[in-house]
Order: C-alpha cells, then sequence, then structure tokens
C-alpha cells in the first residue's frame, strides 16, 4: 500500500493542524472553549478538541473530564462498577432526563422483570413496556490500539447533555436511559495513549504496541463473553446483569479497506440458538445506521455479506444476544492512533477502484484525508442513530424483551432439551463447578437434587445440580452445550469453504471434560419435588473482589462473590487408602495446585509412573505424591482433592521454567501465562534478550512457546518498525542457544504452529503432514476432535483414553528415519475425529500423530498439535500444559524412550510434498 502519512516534523504544522480541527469541530477559538451554561466542554478539560490530530485522551482524562461534566449536570450519573486488571476504577455513566435519572430504580426494575418474564401476563408486560425507558449499552470499545471508540465517548456525553435544544436528542434522553461506557478497557486506553506519546514525532510514531493492551489475552479480550475469565469481562456481564439492557452496541475499528464502517446485518452463518426478534432488530438497527450516515454525508458505509459472522457466541457483545439482548458491533476504518492517513484510488483493491455503488455500498468512499475525528464522526453519527431507533421504538423494544423471554420457556415447557443434569461425581469434579458458576454469573438458573431420583431410567443421586431449561436465558445453554455443525457454505460451487471469522467449535462441556446428561423427556413430578434452586441474595455482589483466585483457591475470588455461583461447591475433599504420601491424581487440575503449594511450603514431590501398554494400546496414567505437606487436610478440603495414600516415587525438584513472551505480542502466550499463574506455576517470562544471552540450561529447565507463528519468534518487528530495543526476534543466534539448551538436557514444549517453528529451527526427524495441502483438501478451523491418548507418557498423565481435544491451524506430525522419542497422541486410523465445529479433510489426519515427544542431544522437545489452554476454556486440556511445564530432565528420564502405542501409516506419493498451509 502506498498510503500517505502526515508527520510530525516540526512542531509548527502539529499546532497549525490542532488549530484548523479546533475552528472545524467546535466554531471558537480557545478564548470560548467553555461553553455558557457552565457545562464543561471537552477541549477545556483534554486540553484539545476531541479527535484532533495527534492528539489522544488517556482513560485518567477521560474520567476527569466524566467527572466533571457530572458534578454540572443533572442528566448525567457516573457510577464505579468495578476495577480493571490494573486496579484502575472502572465507571458507567448514565445520561437521560433528570426525572428519568431521578427514577432510575423504577425503569430498572422494569428492565428486570420483562427481562425475567415468568409470571407475567401479555397485557401486564405491555403495561410495563408503555411505562419503562429503553436501556441502551453503548462502550468505549475493549481493543485499545482501535483509538477512536474511547474517545467518542467523550463527545457523545457531552453532545447528549447539552443537546436537548435537538428535538432528536430531547426525544431520546426522554426516552432512553443511556449506559455509556467511556472504555471497558481502561487500562489498554492509557497503555496505548503511553506509547503513542512517547513516539510522536519520532519515526516510530504509528509504530504498533510491543505488549498486549490488557494484562493477559490483548485483543482477544473480546473472546472471553461466555468464560468470563478475564476481570474486564465479569464486571460488564454484571453490569449487564444488574441492568438487563435492551440494546448494547460495542464500538470497534478494522472496517474491510476502503469501507469506512461496517454495519450490520452480519455474515452467513449466524447463531441457530437466538431469539429471531433479536436478529430483526439488529438488522433494523443496522440499516437505520446506513441511513444516518448517508444524510450526514458520511460515505462508504457497508453491510459486509462476509467476513464478520456471528456465530461464536464467545464475542462480548454476541453472548448478550442469547439474553435477548439486541447485541451487535460496528467495525469503523482506522489509521494508525491519532496521526492522519491519505488515501489515493491507486491505494484501493483493483476491485474497488471503479467506485461502483452496490446494494449495500451505495456511496463508495471516493479516498483521501482519513483522520481520528473522521473516525469518530462516524462513531457519533452510528451511536445517535441507535439512541434514535430505541427512542422511537421504546415500546417494542421492551415489550420484545419479554416476548423473546416468554417465547424461549414455552419452547423448552414444550421440547427437548428439557433439563441437563451434571453429576457431582467427575473425573475431575472441580471442573464441573467451573462450568457451573461461569453459568450461574450469565444469569443461569441452577437447581441442586434434595435426593436421589430417576429420570430416563437413570439415576441421579442427591447433590447431582439441574440446569433447566424453562427459563428465559435457556438459549445460552444450549448454544454452549450442544455439538456444533458448522455449515458448509463455499466461496463458489465446489471452491473452499467460506472460513469462519473466528471458531467453528466450543461444546463447553466437551472442552472441559464435564459429563453432562441431557434430558430428552419432560421432568416429572420426582424430579421437580426434589430440586431445590441454588440462591442469594439480590444481585449486589461486591465489584472488589473480582481478581483471580490465588493458586490456593479451588476457583475465582469473581466467581465466589456472586450470590448464586458461591452456591455450587465441589464435592468435600477426601483422602482414602494407606501410606505416608499424599498421591494426587492429575486427571484433577488442582491437583498441580497441591504441588505447586507443596513445592513453595518446602514439602516433597515425587513421580509415582504408569504403565506402558503392549499391542498398541494405551497404558495407565502416573500420578504425583507428596510428603511433608503442612496443613494437608486444609489444602486437601479447600481444593476439594480426591486423593489416595501411598508410597513415594521418583523425586521431583521444582522445574525452573521459562515462557517465551515475544515483542510482537501473542495473545496465546498471555492465556498460557494467565493459565500457569492460575495454578500456582513459578514460572519466567522469558524475553529476547533473554533468549541470546546464552547459557539458558543455567536458568531453566523447561522453555515454554505458546501458540505463535515462527515469524513472531525469528523475525519479530521488522528494523524500522519500532524502536530499536524492541526490534526482531530471537534470530538465528537464538535458533542456536535453544538448540544448545536441549541439546544440553533441557525441555522445550511447543504449543500448536509453534511446533512447526522447532522442527524447522531444531532439524527434528519429524513432519507436518498437512503442510502442502490446500483449503480444498485440508481445512480446519477452531474445532474440538478426538484423539487417541497415551496416558503412560508424564505428559499426558491424567487424560482420558480417548480425549477431546481443541485445535486450530494445528500440525499434524509423522516422524522420520532418525526419530528417538515417543508419540503420546495420534489420531484414529478409520472416520473423522471431528466432534464439534468444521473438518474437511478428515482422511489427512487418519493414524497421524498429535503430540509427540522427541529426543534431542540430552533434552527433550515436546510438540503439541493442539491448543491445550485455548482462551482458558478447555479444563479438560489444562493438564496437558501442566504436565508438560514439569517435564524437566528427572522426569524426562524416568519415562520409557519408545512404546507401541503408534506406528506411522503408510504414505502415498504424494502426501506430504511442499506448498501452501494447510488451514
Amino acid at each position: 500500500m502506498t498510503t500517505r502519512t502526515m508527520t510530525t516534523r516540526t512542531m509548527t504544522i502539529r499546532t497549525m493542524a490542532v488549530a484548523s480541527a479546533l475552528a472545524l469541530v467546535t466554531g471558537a477559538g480557545p478564548a470560548e472553549a467553555q461553553a455558557p451554561n457552565s457545562v464543561p466542554t471537552p477541549e477545556s478539560v483534554l486540553g484539545h478538541p476531541v479527535g484532533a490530530d495527534f492528539e489522544l485522551a488517556t482513560y485518567e482524562t477521560s474520567i476527569e473530564y466524566f467527572e466533571r461534566l457530572a458534578a454540572a449536570s443533572d442528566r448525567l450519573e457516573l457510577r464505579e462498577v468495578g476495577r480493571s486488571s490494573f486496579g484502575r476504577p472502572v465507571y458507567l455513566a448514565l445520561i437521560s432526563s433528570a426525572e428519568n435519572l431521578a427514577n432510575l430504580d423504577r425503569h430498572r426494575e422494569i428492565a428486570q422483570r420483562l427481562a425475567h418474564p415468568r409470571g407475567l401476563t401479555d397485557e401486564e408486560a405491555r403495561q410495563l413496556a408503555a411505562e419503562g425507558k429503553a436501556l441502551v449499552w453503548v462502550d468505549g470499545g475493549l481493543h485499545a490500539s482501535e483509538v477512536a471508540h474511547a474517545q467518542h465517548t467523550i463527545q457523545l456525553a457531552y453532545d447528549l447533555v447539552t443537546g436537548d435544544a435537538d428535538p432528536e436528542i430531547a426525544a431520546i434522553l426522554d426516552n432512553v436511559i443511556f449506559m455509556l461506557w467511556p472504555s471497558i478497557n481502561p487500562d489498554g486506553q492509557s497503555l496505548i495513549v503511553d506509547w503513542y506519546r512517547s513516539n510522536l514525532g519520532t519515526p516510530y510514531e504509528v509504530a504498533p504496541a510491543p505488549f498486549l493492551y490488557q494484562k493477559y489475552v490483548g485483543h482477544d479480550n473480546n473472546r472471553d463473553g461466555y468464560m468470563i475469565n478475564q476481570i474486564e469481562s465479569r464486571y460488564t456481564t454484571r453490569v449487564a446483569r444488574q441492568w438487563e439492557p435492551h440494546i448494547l452496541y460495542n464500538h470497534h475499528q478494522s472496517s474491510p479497506f476502503p469501507t469506512r464502517i461496517w454495519i450490520p446485518p452480519f455474515a452467513e452463518p449466524i447463531s441457530p440458538h437466538v431469539h429471531p426478534l433479536m436478529w430483526r432488530m439488529v438488522n433494523l438497527i443496522g440499516m437505520a445506521m446506513s441511513q444516518g450516515l448517508e444524510e450526514r454525508g458520511q460515505r462508504g458505509a457497508t453491510h459486509m455479506g462476509t467476513g464478520f459472522d456471528n456465530w461464536y457466541p464467545g464475542f462480548m457483545d454476541h453472548a448478550h444476544n442469547f439474553h435477548n439482548v439486541v447485541s451487535f458491533l460496528t467495525e469503523t476504518a482506522l489509521y494508525r492512533y491519532a496521526t492522519p492517513g491519505f488515501y489515493t484510488i491507486g491505494d484501493f483493491p483493483a476491485s474497488e477502484r471503479d467506485l461502483r455503488p452496490e446494494s449495500l455500498y451505495s456511496s463508495p468512499w471516493e479516498g483521501g484525508w482519513w483522520r481520528l475525528r473522521d473516525a469518530v464522526d462516524y462513531m457519533l453519527t452510528a451511536s445517535i442513530s441507535v439512541l434514535d431507533v430505541a427512542a422511537k421504538y421504546k415500546t417494542d423494544l421492551l415489550y420484545n424483551r419479554y416476548q423473546a423471554g416468554r417465547d424461549i420457556i414455552a419452547q423448552y415447557e414444550e421440547g427437548p432439551p428439557y433439563a441437563y443434569f451434571v453429576p457431582q461425581e467427575q473425573r475431575d469434579p472441580v471442573a464441573a463447578v467451573e462450568l457451573l458458576r461461569r453459568l450461574a454469573f450469565n444469569g443461569i438458573e441452577i437447581d441442586q437434587l434434595a435426593r436421589a431420583v430417576n429420570h430416563q431410567g437413570l439415576d441421579h443421586p442427591a447433590g447431582t445440580w439441574v440446569i433447566r431449561m424453562d427459563q428465559e436465558f435457556a438459549n445460552f445453554v444450549r448454544q454452549l452445550f450442544v455439538l456444533q455443525e458448522y455449515p458448509d457454505l463455499r466461496e463458489y460451487p465446489e471452491g473452499p469453504p467460506d472460513q469462519p471469522y473466528d471458531v467453528s467449535g466450543w461444546t463447553l462441556p466437551v472442552q472441559m471434560g464435564v459429563r453432562v446428561i441431557e434430558a430428552a423427556s419432560p421432568l416429572g413430578a420426582e424430579v421437580r419435588d426434589a430440586l431445590e434452586p441454588l440462591s442469594g441474595e439480590a444481585l449486589a455482589w461486591d465489584a472488589a473482589v473480582e481478581d483471580a483466585a490465588p493458586f490456593d483457591a479451588p476457583i475465582g475470588v469473581g466467581f465466589d462473590s456472586h450470590p448464586v455461583a458461591a452456591a455450587i461447591v465441589p464435592p468435600a475433599g477426601r483422602v482414602t487408602g494407606g501410606g505416608s504420601a499424599l498421591v494426587v491424581d492429575p486427571a484433577q487440575n488442582n491437583a498441580f495446585k497441591a504441588v505447586n503449594r507443596a513445592w513453595a511450603t518446602g514439602a516433597r514431590v515425587s513421580w509415582v509412573p504408569g504403565r506402558t501398554g503392549a499391542d498398541g494400546e494405551p497404558g495407565t496414567g502416573g500420578r504425583y505424591a507428596i510428603s511433608g505437606l503442612p496443613g494437608e487436610a486444609q489444602i486437601v478440603r479447600d481444593l476439594g482433592l480426591q486423593a489416595t495414600r501411598g508410597s513415594g516415587g521418583e523425586n521431583l525438584r521444582p522445574p525452573r521454567i521459562g515462557l517465551y513472551r515475544p515483542w510482537s505480542p501473542s495473545s496465546d502466550e498471555g492465556w498460557t501465562r494467565w493459565t500457569l499463574e492460575r495454578y500456582g506455576f513459578d514460572f519466567a517470562s522469558l524475553y529476547n534478550a533473554d533468549v541470546l544471552a546464552g547459557d539458558l540450561d543455567s536458568r531453566y529447565d523447561v522453555i515454554i512457546m505458546a501458540d505463535m507463528s515462527r515469524g513472531q519468534i525469528v523475525d519479530g518487528f521488522a528494523k524500522g518498525s519500532v524502536p530499536p530495543r524492541y526490534e526482531g526476534g530471537i534470530g538465528p543466534d537464538g535458533i542456536r542457544e535453544l538448540d544448545a539448551f536441549v541439546r544440553g538436557g533441557g525441555t522445550l514444549v511447543t504449543l500448536n504452529r509453534s511446533s512447526m517453528f522447532a522442527i524447522e529451527a531444531l532439524h527434528l526427524p519429524v513432519r507436518n503432514v498437512v503442510a502442502g495441502l490446500s483449503r480444498q483438501d485440508y481445512f480446519q478451523s477452531g474445532s474440538i476432535v478426538e484423539l487417541l491418548v497415551d496416558p503412560s507418557h508424564p505428559v499426558m498423565a491424567g487424560m482420558p483414553e480417548r480425549a477431546a481435544v481443541v485445535v486450530g491451524q494445528s500440525p499434524v506430525f509423522t516422524t522420520e528415519e532418525e526419530f528417538e522419542g515417543r508419540v503420546m497422541a495420534r489420531y484414529e486410523t478409520e472416520g473423522s475425529p471431528l466432534i464439534s465445529g468444521y473438518l474437511l479433510g478428515a482422511e489427512h489426519l487418519a493414524g497421524y500423530a498429535a503430540a509427540v515427544d522427541v529426543a534431542h542431544g540430552e533434552g527433550r522437545v515436546v510438540l503439541l498439535g493442539m491448543r491445550p489452554q485455548w482462551r482458558g476454556q478447555p479444563f479438560g486440556n489444562f493438564r496437558i500444559l501442566f504436565n508438560a511445564a514439569l517435564y524437566g530432565r528427572e522426569l524426562a528420564d524416568a519415562t520409557p524412550e519408545s512404546s507401541d502405542f503408534w506406528t506411522a501409516p503408510e504414505e502415498t506419493e504424494d502426501e506430504g510434498e511442499p506448498g501452501g498451509g494447510g488451514s
């Protein structure tokens, strides 16, 4: 692209640009910065107009403005609703008429009553809909490098508070209670603004940030909508369930070039378990936004038929569609931060240069300057359009919320699934609690059997959890529990499949290794009489205790603080048998909390190996034995451990673990860091300089590389694209140091795509058999598949012999003649391994390996062709990562070099040829 950037070589250029923008935006000079009615203008606090070239407001400055605005106006109320991952206070601004704000409790009560319609008649609901106000959520976004949305909220608040002379704004204030989030990622907003300011006026003015803009997961903070692992996800979900808004609008920036804003309707496929009224209103709002943009001469709005689908329910906005909230996002065009960019027709793709109007792109953008203020203005129009629709269709919105909930209750009263039974007895009992607590936090009602019952010929003991489906948010459960069958949509007949925008399969009980029993027939009187609802006090749990759990707690503190989730507890921990050591099964993730707690307190940990299988069968899994653990009984109770007593085995020292952390930031590295921290692993972040310093074996026993490309690892940021200290990756010198580390006895653990890096860089006798296949022959994107696993290998200890694992852009392995080591997991030789999602070309996986332990010199390389910690979701796979992190020299030396678990398939001549990427 030949995009030209306005440079910042002199202060004169910047001063002229700011002065020009000030005049255009306010029609006033600096002397008129304060509004005559004593309501402060944004520039009076920010020091510049919103959207001025080269200027961005930090979160702190933004909140200072909102505080000033709240103090000056009776149309805005500011409430603290939580704390961010780095401890910043998080605020929600409520904007409406003074009368509406004085009656907030009543309007929230109406919203709650219509959202939970059991016991209401249609006539009562219509009366409430007429009385109530539309609650509309608009936020300043999650993706902090998309800077405009958190700037536009400042101007939007001012325009609404001072705009009642405009009939459109007056109607909004009368009919809408506006829930405006200045930002839902405060940490990221300030981190990115500080980064931009540090480079302003230098050659690195528009350089990408060398860090994640959320403490752990960066861009994936918009992929945590149902798991709510991150603090930001929890406080937004908590507010949504406390207020039950009718519309939720989440701003983003990344419109498909050269369009200027992407707005609904969404592309196919859409989720099948959303009430159709939600889709209809999303589409209506999308068209209203495009109309508003055209009326204001803002060209380039599009509704894309491809690209942004609404299949994956993990998006922060989409998760609420299953709660009967009209939820959606838009994508406004982005250049880079607050620096303007200039585009010519020559920058456009060839297919877009004729500027031909299309049905859903009727006024093509013709190029020219694109400034931050342009993006802000498009967002202002879109937000006002949403509020205008809410004001005009207020009664319909409220009644439709009731109607959707009423219909869903009736649907599951009359047809299956009628309920889900979740037994307390599980391979990992705490995993079931983790699952259910997340559902409860998301507003799902959960019961527990007070006594044993029989349903459909199956006995369910007392204590079994039951999710009744005759509840208004039941589609949320349905969407998470069913096996996904991604439709076979082709780009053209017989062509490659349309690639999902995100993942295609996520079935939560399968990922988490939780046994769930579906009730295909109605619950009889015996079952219903035995149900006791789990309940707590009203939704007023403490917003200050949402941080993630310390590793000696069974589940997250944020879930403990929820009144219903706190009532969901695992079976009491217990110890059976005799012997001097506490033996814990790695099938329970909390076993690793116990192991790490033992090392932290000076106790002894040893390894009790399993038995290697014979005749191609998997063996039995090993276990960890702990001796001398202070407060052992209390830890067993606290962690819900189901342990035995026995004798110890091979003594293990706590391994020195390094987690590679590139300057080209990786969300998967962040998820790996988050997962390891949650379970008490002691590890260090390993940066490029640490690798290049050499002598790795003196500092580390195990080095972990999360799912990332070879380019991120070896090349990193290109020279000149970022300040010099952040340039490059580990390069050839770093590869040599990693090779020396492994050859000297260290263990390198590679997750998913980083395994391909290791194979190439260390010249391992392993090959990725799908690397040469085209998308027409092989395609998989974020699915759950079944593997045959050898649990006798320490890395697979605790896994079932047939295991569900998450894959996505994953390599598939075979071994070469020089190979020494063991295959730990493989695909079945016949049939498709797909459990949930989408997979094209299953025959290319048949019999091949998915996890390989490769001997390399005196050390090991653990190649995992899977994503065991994917977005903090597959609790059933976490133990693979945890075992691998503990797979240092002592554990590796105790592992047999070979087994007959796997035999390489015979290959045809055309298999394995180099070519394009497999996924």
